[in-house]
């Protein structure tokens, strides 16, 4: 083995059967100095069609932690299992957000497509470490933590309102491109700071840095340039006493650039996995009996709904960047000083060792990882927001088109091309028409 081939037993040990549908499909390196010839491509189709069967046959085969390659066959490890994923989120100094530790650096093209998730020398949030981070993480919760909890209420309502009397009389609709993904955006707009004619491009912007594809660097570049300008009116005492305004205003000492890209964190988590949440949780509705009191007026099914998608079909599938300290073992494996780990955050919450009997219904049990554990977990408050973008999102568009229907078979029900975030590409529905609210509505 070479110090920098992820995989830890030999050829022998790792070698799959026969026709292993786990290594089909997928744009895998074979041999080389590099990569292990039986590592998983995180591009490969069955990451975005049936990514839980995928897990399940990579869990089998390596055990709790896999070893994968990323774009451009840069070779990484994926952690599968519950507990697992609890140690490396739970330990910052040995499993650091510090990107520099990265032993690939050298292998890694300039025009990489992942290079705005997977960064080097990144001034957010994400990219801090040790005491500057919690100080950080405290200015962002503190911000966020300024949102009137009957505002955000308000302006989801509204908004929602707006977009459904777009399509109520039209009898049938594509909720996530007219609505699940238009929504989030406009309401974090408001409570940001944005102006609302900035939503579009917002939203279209985040949802491809999210997905790491070909546009996610101009989308990261869109997403600077809309936020410079905010900070610069709240700079100047322009606007009202928004999150952006109380950012501008309590810094904690940390830099305009700093400032600016967590802004743009903010924009980018809170908006595409709310917008996927929604259309998770709809699809659910739509495809479960059990859920059937949902689609009848049950509010108390709605959140039963939500929180079922966090644990089976999380809009966050899988994270990026923890970077080994030092060696160490890690399920089983070797993992060696500058490897990279990503967190199997669905895989983790599928875990057959914390959920035998997964067909049960999880309830109000919310240990999952959908968003994240340990320091570097989704804020609280930014939780609560975006449980309230979505939940007033599907309430309302329940209230207004009660009899709502999936217009095509659920088998044709397709999800975006993304390893990282989990959302569908389309649900069309039916509905009866109903009249549009308009300006007048109580």
């Amino acid at each position: 083995m070479t110090p920098t081939d992820p995989t830890a037993q030999s050829a022998e040990e790792l070698a799959p059967p026969p026709g292993c549908p786990a290594h089909q499909g997928g744009d895998v390196p074979h041999g080389g100095d590099h990569v292990s010839p039986f590592a998983v491509s995180l591009n490969g189709p069955r990451f975005h069609s049936e990514p839980h069967r995928l897990y399940e046959e990579m869990r089998r085969e390596h055990g709790a932690v896999a070893p994968i390659v990323l774009e451009g066959g840069i070779p990484a490890w994926l952690v599968l299992g519950y507990r697992e994923l609890h140690q490396v989120t739970g330990d910052p100094v040995l499993f650091s957000r510090d990107s520099e530790l990265w032993d690939q650096w050298d292998r890694v093209p300039g025009d990489w497509p992942l290079a705005p998730l997977i960064g080097r020398k990144q001034p957010s949030i994400l990219y801090t470490t040790g005491e500057r981070h919690r100080e950080r993480a405290a200015m962002i919760s503190d911000a966020l933590e300024s949102v009137d909890p009957f505002a955000l209420r308000q302006h989801a309502e509204r908004f929602a309102d707006e977009l459904i009397d777009g399509f109520c009389g039209e009898g049938s609709v594509d909720v996530i491109s007219r609505y699940a993904m238009p929504f989030p955006v406009r309401v974090l707009a408001k409570l940001y700071g944005y102006p609302d004619e900035m939503g579009p491009g917002l939203a279209a912007a985040a949802i491809d840095l999210a997905d790491g594809g070909d546009r996610a660097q101009a989308a990261q570049a869109h997403l600077a340039e809309a936020t410079a300008a905010l900070m610069a009116d709240r700079e100047a005492g322009s606007g009202p006493r928004d999150v952006a305004a109380q950012l501008v205003g309590n810094t904690y000492g940390f830099t305009e650039e700093e400032i600016l890209h967590d802004l743009i964190v903010l924009v980018i988590a809170g908006h595409t996995l709310t917008a996927d949440w929604i259309g998770n949780s709809l699809r659910l509705m739509l495809t479960d009996d059990r859920f059937g009191a949902s689609l009848a007026g049950g509010r108390n099914s709605v959140s039963e709904a939500m929180n079922e998608v966090l644990w089976e079909d999380t809009p966050a599938q899988n994270g990026v960047g923890r970077w080994a300290s030092r060696d160490t073992e890690l399920g089983n494996r070797q993992i060696r000083a500058g490897d990279m780990v990503c967190l199997g955050l669905a895989a983790a919450n599928k875990d057959p060792r914390i959920r035998p009997d997964g067909s049960s219904l999880t309830g109000g049990n919310n240990a999952f990882f959908s968003f994240g554990h340990g320091e570097h977990r989704c804020p609280f408050a930014a939780q609560e927001i975006a449980e309230t973008i979505a939940r007033t999102a599907i309430e309302v568009l329940l209230d207004r088109l009660p009899d709502i229907d999936l217009a095509v078979p659920a088998e044709e029900l397709t999800r975006r091309p993304s390893p990282w975030a989990r959302g569908m590409t389309a649900l069309p529905l039916t509905f009866a028409p109903t009249p549009a609210l308009g300006a007048g509505r109580g």
